[in-house]
């Protein structure tokens, strides 16, 4: 008789595995060739290759080299409500899985009552009963176990949810860290051309004092003196407001920050992007995704097990002294043990609806997948060619600002000498001025860049 149980479960348990009970979540196949776009237009030191350590794979602290930058981000780190609420999900999606794991041990209820009673004036009777009960739900068809495997990668989920949120926050500091550092080096530039349209300004006003240039020279010498302390005056605002938004970051009141100078920043130029399979291990949001797609994997599991039968065995344990009609003294252990089996017939089409919403999750979850796998990739390639745009627009913009720099000179003196006009002066002082600008600003774009492809790597959560 017990051989014939073990084959009855065993060709049970082979049913059940052949209907995809107690299936385990395989990750479905992903088309990543040609995810990080070719680059050949690149140049040499900046294309990527499919080295097996990526660059998004260092620690933070060896990409930001700042000391200031650094503590920044730490104090961030520790600090940020963002950072401090991912944590508290995780704590929160640990008790579900712990909840889930209880599920199937029994549950167990004691529930002690006792009775006085007295019959026409007779002498009182008491009875007591100590009851402890027990219920237990096999789970023959894995109904339990496909809750317990959905709670176990929601958990992976909030992780990865929380890695996305540390990353976020690296290069959001870093990111408002070098804009403080571009805003104070153009404002310095900006000092200096004050300083320089002034003694144009002067210079002006002493040129027609000898009768050699009319008012409206001078006049246009002072609009341009005056423009460019209103652009200095207008950087001075953007340089608050960045500190202000760096303030809320940290966690800490609107304050001034303490910062480095921008020509001081020594950030990587050489960079390994890797294959493309490895953004689906090393991007949190991306295999957070696929965490997605796993849990409403289990979610179809469980909605097929709602078809089966659910069995629940309940045994009781009872010490106490009322035997029926009769009372003894000491009480006496009445033993019970009830089980009980229900198959769902008609259910009118809910558990066919249920699994056929599930299955539709299921397959939005996995074109929510694909499309952060595709995301990633896209990322990745736009953070390279920012990088190399932004390198060779500085090296364009460092030989004009040159020729620049010697227009100016060349046309002060050719107006002192009466060989130019004090219109061509006052416009190679503005085309300096913007040169000097749009120099600075690619120097912190190719400096964004390096930052935007060690977020879109997966950088910055170690």
């Amino acid at each position: 008789m017990k051989k014939l149980n073990m084959w009855i479960l065993a060709a049970g348990a082979l049913l059940m595995s052949s209907c995809g009970l107690y299936q385990k979540y395989e990750r479905p196949d992903v088309n990543t060739t040609g995810l990080i776009r070719d680059n050949v237009s690149l140049t040499d030191t900046l294309k990527a290759s499919a080295d097996s350590l990526t660059f998004g794979c260092l620690p933070w602290r060896s990409v930001f080299t700042d000391p200031q930058l650094q503590n920044l981000i730490q104090q961030a780190l520790d600090n940020n409500p963002d950072m401090l609420n991912a944590a508290l999900n995780v704590q929160m999606a640990e008790q579900q899985l712990k909840a889930a794991r209880l599920a199937f041990l029994p549950q167990f209820t004691f529930a002690p009552s006792g009775t006085i009673a007295s019959w026409d004036g007779n002498a009182a009777t008491k009875t007591y009963q100590l009851p402890i009960s027990a219920s237990w739900n096999v789970d023959l068809f894995g109904n339990l176990l496909s809750q317990k495997r959905s709670a176990q990668v929601a958990l992976l989920a909030t992780r990865d949810y929380q890695v996305v949120v540390q990353t976020n926050i690296v290069a959001g500091v870093a990111n408002m860290y070098y804009t403080l550092l571009m805003l104070d080096k153009q404002l310095e530039i900006l000092g200096d051309m004050t300083n320089l349209t002034k003694d144009t300004w002067d210079m002006m006003k002493l040129q027609m004092d000898l009768g050699r240039v009319r008012s409206t020279g001078v006049q246009s010498a002072e609009a341009n003196y005056y423009s460019v302390q209103t652009q200095a005056v207008d950087m001075k605002r953007q340089i608050r407001e960045v500190e202000n938004s760096l303030s809320l970051v940290l966690g800490q009141p609107a304050q001034t920050i303490a910062r480095g100078k921008l020509e001081n920043q020594s950030l990587p130029s050489q960079f390994s992007t890797g294959i493309g399979l490895q953004l689906l291990a090393n991007r949190a949001d991306v295999h957070a995704a696929e965490m997605q797609l796993a849990q409403c994997f289990y979610n179809v599991e469980t909605a097929r097990s709602r078809f089966y039968p659910s069995i629940t065995i309940s045994p009781t344990g009872t010490f106490t002294n009322s035997g029926g009609g009769a009372i003894v003294n000491p009480g006496k252990w009445l033993l019970s043990a009830v089980g009980s089996l229900v198959q769902p017939i008609f259910m009118r089409g809910q558990l066919t609806a249920g699994l056929k919403v599930a299955q539709a999750q299921e397959e939005q979850a996995f074109n929510t997948w694909q499309n952060a796998v595709l995301k990633a990739g896209s990322e990745v390639s736009d953070a390279l060619v920012q990088y190399n745009s932004s390198e060779e627009k500085a090296q364009l913009e460092a030989k004009r600002l040159e020729v620049l720099e010697k227009n100016v000179e060349h046309t002060k003196l050719l107006f002192k000498n009466s060989g130019s006009s004090y219109l061509e002066v006052i416009s190679a002082q503005q085309a300096l001025l913007n040169s000097q600008l749009s120099k600075v600003s690619d120097e912190f774009y190719k400096m964004q860049a390096v930052v935007s492809l060690y977020n879109a790597l997966g950088g910055g959560a170690k």
